[in-house]
């Protein structure tokens, strides 16, 4: 069984599409998740410049060097203080819901993001408040997409109200859709308090919406001035065995995205991966 494997386009350094294409697929790479403000410099990405057409070009583009478009990131505050800013954030996401088929891609997805205007990590993001705004907002986008059969991806992590494997999974039977689902990244579950216990993180999120992970991020962490650092794959603490291990059971040619992995480093964590991919055994964690 392959290890199906790609990359996101912004950690690669180039700025046009075909560029992009053509250093994915020279890596060994078959898939790319693409968010188009972050990789494309020289392309209008703002709200209102989406359409078939676009959609199609990049579609294409890809596709001809074997690479397929898995996830349109739409990273957004969804959860932004002022309303007007919010509602045109939702409104960009909304968009990418409605042209993702054209991308030939059928998950938008994004981080859940704080309840203050400038992004980084508090506390305040850990209140009941945030988790209802949260709510709200995923509720707004899965009516959304399941009018255009497209899928809502939320990624969890330490810095915003999803940050916990039990606040994903009430978010999921809160929103109750099945247009929700979930983008894994299993570092950004990670704390000075459960680092060490990695076996059990990974145990109760695939316990908890196991059955909802549509594609995995792949990246890495460091304990750095008593606190998570994240570094590129193959640099750092996290269970990529173990992780491989249930996925090889439960989630098998699932799309695993480098995350947070650029040059010069990208190849050692492709092969990293690989390595730690082919050695690991099909095991119930």
């Amino acid at each position: 069984m392959e290890l199906n494997l790609g990359i996101r386009g912004h950690d690669v350094d180039f700025a046009e599409p075909q560029q992009i294409a053509e250093e994915v697929s020279s890596k060994g790479l078959h898939a790319v998740q693409l968010a188009l403000a972050k990789s494309f410099k020289n392309i209008p990405t703002e709200t209102g410049t989406l359409s078939p057409g676009y959609a199609k070009y990049m579609k294409h583009t890809f596709k001809q060097q074997d690479i397929d478009i898995a996830i349109l990131g739409c990273y957004i505050n969804m959860i932004h203080p002022h309303k007007e800013k919010r509602e045109q954030l939702l409104a960009r996401f909304k968009e990418h819901i409605r042209f993702a088929r054209d991308f030939g891609c059928s998950i938008v997805a994004s981080e859940t993001g704080n309840i203050n205007e400038k992004m980084g990590y508090t506390e305040d993001n850990f209140t009941e408040e945030a988790f209802q705004k949260v709510v709200s907002s995923v509720k707004e986008l899965t009516d959304e997409a399941e009018k255009w059969g497209v899928i809502v991806g939320i990624e969890g992590g330490i810095n915003h109200p999803i940050h916990t494997p039990q606040k994903m999974k009430r978010l999921i039977d809160e929103v109750d859709s099945n247009h929700l689902q979930v983008i894994f990244d299993p570092a950004n579950f990670m704390s000075m308090e459960n680092y060490e216990q990695q076996e059990d993180v990974f145990a109760e999120s695939f316990e908890l919406f196991g059955d909802r992970i549509i594609a995995i991020h792949a990246k890495d962490f460091v304990i750095e001035d008593n606190w998570i650092k994240m570094v590129p794959v193959g640099k750092g603490l996290l269970n990529y065995p173990l992780l491989f291990e249930w996925l090889k059971e439960h989630k098998p040619y699932i799309e695993v995205l480098l995350e947070n992995t650029k040059e010069p480093y990208i190849n050692d964590s492709i092969r990293y991966l690989k390595e730690k991919y082919s050695s690991s055994t099909q095991q119930v964690i």
